[in-house]
């Protein structure tokens, strides 16, 4: 493909440089006898294509450990969930791609990476997958509650086993003198029956894997002053596609000493925050998510200029925005209940996620329920930047407003969660702008003449 582009490239600048000669001639007094025409030499100038690498790191480091923790539930990723750009995030990238028939251009767009967010849900679900805090200890782990829905614990640990006991998770804690990770990892190695096919020893950590009797394992350990703790998972060969994508996820969600910053308290927002805003008064009322309007210093609107917050809902998270003097606004008619539950989310991606621009989109969701005061999960969740986004069905009546909300990834997220999507319904939202006197009956159908890009700046 590189070569034919190339190839292309060429033969177009070169006849352009023929045309541009010809021009050039013509203009020209003819030479005077005797004199040797001059010789022009021309390079082809090559456009530089933006690399996948390059757009990944243009993502925020929340979005990476997204991406990565996805691909690994997956199956597409087998390396440890760090947010970090690498060959291995890109190649995982496009294997997914390939494997939806799709062109490995190791580059999301917003339907593929709904598609899977969607998919990577619904592996999680289908184990049980929760990130929680261990009582006894106070490490931060995931565990696949439906695989291992027993659990015992004592003043060593928590176990958690599969019913028949093809799958055991281990959590143990203990007290050594001057320990370190390598005398840890060798003591580990020296176990009967064990079988090492697999050593990462560094001054923070340690990690084996190998077989142990019939069963493989997976083991991580760690150290604090005296306290040692180790996490150890056994499985079944027969468990193995199973088990495996949930072993790197516990791997990197696995958090021995977690302190207060990443266990409590709100997560850090974005210097420069996009979403979705929605037309909902010709004079210049738009609706946003709340919280993508939090602490900014200044909200704008593209194409329009600032605007002021005259009201929000924080139950709900909703703001009602509010230009001055724009012209051409066109208002979306929210008054019409959908009635279908497969739905058009529309609204504008993140210049900055995966498949991101300016342009406006629309991308399939869809709910289990309609109507109701209470908000429902939307899925396959939008890409970032769809929050605020309005979701109509196919006949293009209002089911409500999008929202992207934070929620635990299997990795060291540093408090900043991924996110999943919910449905704040078209009567919560209608309630919310009949209580600020916005009239909600007006407008048309038409989402993509009525959505705009709202950007917050933080300090």
């Amino acid at each position: 493909m590189r070569l034919v582009l190339s190839a292309t490239l060429t033969i177009a600048a070169s006849v352009f440089v023929i045309s541009e000669a010809a021009a050039q001639a013509q203009m020209t007094p003819p030479s005077t006898a005797g004199t040797k025409p001059k010789q022009v030499t021309t390079v082809p100038i090559r456009p530089a294509l933006q690399k996948p690498e390059d757009t990944a790191k243009a993502m925020s480091q929340a979005e990476r450990l997204a991406l990565q923790s996805d691909l690994a539930w997956v199956g597409q990723y087998n390396g440890a969930i760090t947010g970090d750009v690498s060959e291995r995030m890109v190649n995982a990238i496009k294997e997914f791609q390939k494997s939806r028939g799709a062109k490995p251009t190791g580059v999301l767009n917003p339907q593929e990476r709904g598609l899977l967010t969607d998919t990577a849900r619904k592996k999680q679900e289908s184990v049980g997958w929760k990130v929680a805090i261990d009582p006894g200890t106070g490490v931060r782990l995931g565990i696949p509650t439906k695989l291992v829905p027993q659990q015992a614990s004592d003043a060593n640990g928590t176990k958690w086993t599969s019913p028949t006991g093809t799958i055991q998770i281990q959590l143990a804690r203990r007290k050594e003198a001057n320990p370190t990770t390598a005398k840890l990892a060798e003591r580990e190695k020296k176990e009967p029956g064990r079988n090492i096919d697999y050593t990462v020893v560094k001054p923070e950590f340690f990690v084996l894997s190998g077989r142990q009797g019939l069963k493989k394992f997976y083991m991580r350990g760690t150290f604090k002053g005296d306290e040692v703790r180790i996490l150890t998972i056994m499985y079944d060969q027969a468990t193995e596609n199973i088990v495996e994508p949930v072993v790197i996820a516990m791997s990197s969600a696995f958090n021995a000493f977690p302190v207060a910053a990443q266990t409590a308290g709100p997560p850090p927002r974005k210097s420069v925050e996009y979403g979705t805003g929605v037309v909902v008064g010709d004079d210049g009322a738009i609706l946003a998510d709340r919280q993508i309007t939090d602490g900014c210093l200044a909200v704008a609107i593209a194409g329009f200029g600032n605007a002021d917050r005259v009201a929000a809902d924080k139950e709900h998270d909703l703001a009602l925005l509010r230009i001055y003097g724009a012209r051409g606004l066109k208002a979306l008619n929210l008054a019409n209940a959908a009635t279908k539950m497969a739905l058009d989310v529309t609204g504008i991606a993140d210049p900055q996620n995966q498949g991101g621009g300016r342009a406006v989109t629309s991308v399939k969701a869809s709910v289990s329920q309609l109507g109701g005061g209470s908000d429902i999960a939307l899925t396959a969740a939008p890409a970032l930047g769809f929050s605020g986004a309005p979701a109509q069905d196919g006949d293009g009546k209002f089911a409500g407003i999008a929202l992207l909300k934070p929620v635990q990834v299997a990795g060291p997220t540093n408090g900043i969660p991924a996110a999943q999507a919910v449905l704040v319904t078209a009567d919560t939202v209608r309630d919310f702008l009949k209580a600020n006197g916005i009239n909600a009956a007006g407008g048309s159908t038409d989402a993509k003449a009525s959505v705009v890009r709202v950007i917050c700046v933080r300090k």
